[in-house]
Parts: C-alpha cells; sequence; structure tokens
C-alpha cells in the first residue's frame, strides 16, 4: 500500500452486529457475482487455510483494530492484497518493502496495495478486489491469474493518511516470479514463512516516540510493523494459530517512523 501508519490491533470481546455480518456477506456475494473474473470463492483451498477462512466470515472490525472507517463516509478508498502461498517451509505471505527514498514510511515492509482507481469500480463491491490485485502486479509483478480471492476483512482506518483500508485474503494457487517492478517504489518483495511469524522468537512489541504501542515481527532481515503487523497479529490470533509470546520485549521506532 502507498501508505501505512500504524494501527492498535485489538481483541474486543463484543457481540456481533448482525447488521455490519450481513452486510459483508452481501458485499462479499455481490463481488462474487458481478464477475466471474474476480469471484470470491473459498472451493478448492488446502486445507490449512481453514482457519483463516472461519475468521474472515466471522471476525468483527473493533476485533482487528480500534480504529474505523469515519462515519460519515470520509477517507481514501483503499485496499491490500494478503497473499497466502506455500513455499519451500510450508504456508507464507507474501510482502514488500518500500523504496528508501520515499518521503513517507521509507523502507517499511507492507502489504501490497493501494487506493481505489476509477476503473476499479463499485468501492463496495468488487472496486477493492480489483484494486488489491491491480496493486500486486504493479507493485510486484504478481499475476493476478494465478491468484484465488477467497475473502474480504472489514475495512479498517488509517487516521495519519486518512486511508479506508479493505484487507482482501488471496490463495497463491498458480504461484509466479515477483520482484521489484519499479525501484522507486519499491525496494525489495519476499515471502515471511508463517512458521517464522508465529515464533515467539520472532515477535516484538515496537514503541513510537508518541508512546503507542503495537505488535511487530522480526523476519526476513526486515522489522514488519504498523498496520501490517497489525493485521497480521490478528490473523495470527483468529486463526488459532498465535503462540505465547513476550510481549514485554519492546523495539524504539525512530521519530520519522
Amino acid at each position: 500500500m502507498k501508505t501505512h501508519e500504524q494501527s492498535h490491533a485489538q481483541t474486543a470481546g463484543q457481540t456481533p452486529d448482525r447488521s455490519d455480518v450481513e452486510k459483508r456477506e452481501h458485499n462479499r456475494t455481490a463481488g462474487a457475482g458481478c464477475d466471474d473474473a474476480i469471484a470470491v470463492t473459498t472451493d478448492g483451498l488446502p486445507g490449512w487455510l481453514d482457519p483463516v477462512v472461519r475468521a474472515a466470515r466471522t471476525i468483527e472490525p473493533r476485533q482487528l483494530s480500534r480504529f474505523l472507517p469515519p462515519e460519515n463516509g470520509a477517507g481514501r478508498q483503499s485496499a491490500v492484497l494478503i497473499l497466502f502461498g506455500e513455499g519451500e517451509r510450508g504456508p507464507e505471505l507474501l510482502l514488500m518493502e518500500r523504496s528508501g527514498s520515499l518521503r513517507s514510511h521509507a523502507g517499511q515492509p507492507s502489504f501490497p496495495g493501494g487506493a481505489l482507481d476509477p476503473e476499479d469500480g463499485d468501492q463496495a463491491t468488487t472496486g477493492p478486489l480489483r484494486a488489491a490485485l491491480r496493486e500486486a502486479e504493479e507493485e510486484t509483478g504478481l499475476d493476478p491469474r494465478g491468484v484465488q480471492l477467497f475473502g474480504v476483512l472489514p475495512r479498517l482506518y488509517i487516521p495519519v493518511s486518512s486511508f479506508v483500508v479493505t484487507p482482501v485474503l488471496g490463495w497463491w494457487r498458480a504461484p509466479s516470479p515477483v520482484g521489484v517492478v519499479d525501484p522507486a517504489e519499491t525496494a525489495r518483495v519476499f515471502t515471511v514463512p508463517v512458521a517464522d511469524l508465529t515464533d515467539p522468537a520472532n515477535r516484538v512489541t515496537t514503541l513510537h516516540p508518541s508512546g503507542h504501542l503495537g505488535p511487530a515481527f522480526l523476519v526476513e532481515s526486515a522489522l514488519v510493523w504498523g498496520f501490517t503487523a497489525g493485521v497480521i497479529d490478528r490473523i495470527l490470533h483468529f486463526a488459532g494459530w498465535e503462540r505465547p509470546w513476550d510481549r514485554s520485549r519492546q523495539v524504539p521506532l525512530d521519530w520519522r517512523a
């Protein structure tokens, strides 16, 4: 995604709002029925993704983050692709690292993604799906024809940049070569084994100069933090993959972060 600010991911033991659940299911179905090429389906997924599928169907917005889209509809619509693949060490996630020459969030790891373009279509249905795939192709060279979209998480909000983010879940059904497309935007593209993300030795808490604390991961010679780490943290938790880790182990962030 073009900008990545910190978000506070937290578990909220609240009763699900039925209207929100129904709305999300309607949007998911509308996306699948509107365009076969952009369908959302769980058919043929590997069994190890079942916990993620179940979490995507039931998780509520405040169980992902306390930062939710403004009720007045303000904010720039965007989407990220959370792409699960299967590598030499089992399940893995596709991430990228922003170029160090960018004016904001330079060098920060993230999911592929960015703002919706008018040609992406309806922001309430298939727009975020198309945007997530389009941005992933532009940033990593990913062939979207090899991706099966299987879920959409609740929209979240990044207050500093005013981005309303739709996390789109995908299965890398037919892996394709990926890498840096534009060095001015992307420094590198890499995959992270889920086993490394769940390893307590790779888990830390970041401390922002503002005092904000957030989950983070030390993987693939990178510190994954902020919005990206918050979403990964919640997926691991609600999929039942999380392992106990030392939350008191802190890594201070630079004031420019």
